[in-house]
Order: structure tokens, then sequence, then C-alpha cells
């Protein structure tokens, strides 16, 4: 099991931090694909939690952008009190998302993370995503990942969605179900990447087939 040594943990959002190890030599990933990561502390050793892998397979640095959930007291409490030369151990990549070619990618919360490295990549090779198109909600705005970063993007159609705040500004205030996506998609053209809590990816599925997706054009990856 490869060990990872931190370099820097930053905060991204008020409960997302970004963490950067030295990459060990020779380990390599798919854009998308996850590891799993557990903090070599003690009573956290066995604790392992999937995270991505947010930059590209060619860079000397593996990076994570990870959410916090303190009220859960596991693995995620710990991210925010990780020191420069702490380690961690992760596994051999494994994932079901990948880049399969443009398309919509939507995702809920920290299931922006694939993404991330799947855009990242598919920018620096293509240096352009006018192709792609990002459907991301979360509940707040201050919620919502590496915001300013996806906005910019060279090309990328981004549409931000929140569900717990009125009046929010600059971005929608819908959940995504039937009537926003035949608002935001073309259902014939492209694939379909679908990441976040299963609850929400089983009815972003649903309601992408009801539209007239076909199923094969779907890939998706459950965060519970």
């Amino acid at each position: 099991m490869p060990l990872l040594t931190l370099e820097l943990n930053e905060e991204v959002t008020h409960d997302t931090r970004h963490l950067v190890f030295a990459k060990p030599e020779g380990f390599t990933f798919t854009p998308g694909q996850a590891v799993d990561f557990a903090i070599l502390r003690e009573g956290f050793r066995d604790e392992k939690r999937p995270f991505t892998p947010v930059n590209g397979p060619d860079e000397r640095t593996l990076e994570f952008v990870i959410k916090s959930y303190p009220d859960h007291n596991g693995v995620t409490k710990e991210i925010p009190t990780l020191r420069s030369g702490e380690m961690v151990e992760i596994s051999e990549p494994w994932g079901a998302i990948s880049d399969e070619g443009p398309g919509v990618f939507i995702a809920g919360g920290a299931g922006i993370t694939p993404f991330l490295a799947v855009l990242r990549s598919r920018a620096r090779a293509n240096g352009s995503l006018a192709d792609c198109t990002l459907i991301f909600s979360n509940k707040t705005t201050d919620d919502i990942i590496l915001r300013e970063e996806l906005a910019q993007m060279p090309g990328l159609k981004t549409v931000f969605t929140v569900t717990d705040e009125e009046d929010a500004e600059g971005v929608a205030t819908r959940r995504i179900d039937r009537d926003f996506l035949a608002d935001h998609i073309d259902p014939s053209v492209g694939h379909f990447y679908v990441c976040g809590p299963i609850k929400m990816i089983d009815d972003v599925r649903e309601n992408l087939i009801a539209l007239g997706v076909d199923e094969d054009r779907i890939v998706r990856e459950d965060l519970d």
C-alpha cells in the first residue's frame, strides 16, 4: 500500500480542505479514479475512506479536496488537523468514472471531486471545454467547492444551483429534478457523468432516462 507524506493542508471552503502530498514514484491513476485513504494515527489506521485525486497523473504531487463532517466523529473530522510531514496510506486506484468523452457532468456536493481531475486534464489536453457542461448542486453558495476556478475553465458551461438558500446571487435555487435537467441538457448528445449521494444519483439517472438519455451513456459513482 503506497504511503504519502503531506506537504500542504489549506482551506477551500468552510468545511473543505485541499491536501497536497508527494506522489510515490511509479504511482499512476486515471483521472476520475479514487483511492482508499487511511490516516496513520492511533485509532484511524484501519478506518479507510474513498477519496479522489483532483490533479493529473503526470504531476509530481497527489492532491485531494476533502469535505469534513465534524459531527460524524470519523476520518473526515481529522482532516483539518493533519500537519505537514504526517503520513497517510492509500490503496491502488479504482472507480467507475473516467473520461469517456465530452458531455454533461452532474455533481452533488463532494461529488465534484472526480470531475475536477477529469475536467482539469481534459482542459489541459484540448485547450477548451466548449463541448462540456457542469451542473453542480450544493446546499448554499458557501458550500460551492472551487466555484471561481470552475467558472473560469475555458469553454466550460457552468450551472450552479443551491437548495437551502433563497435569493442566492448568481446561482439557481432549484433541485436537479426532471424539469431542471430538461432546461439545461440535450439528451441526444454526449455522455452524462453523475456523482454524489446515492439518492441524488438514482434520481438523476431515472430522470435522464425519462428524458431520453441511453443508459449506456450514463457514467456514475456513488459517494455513500
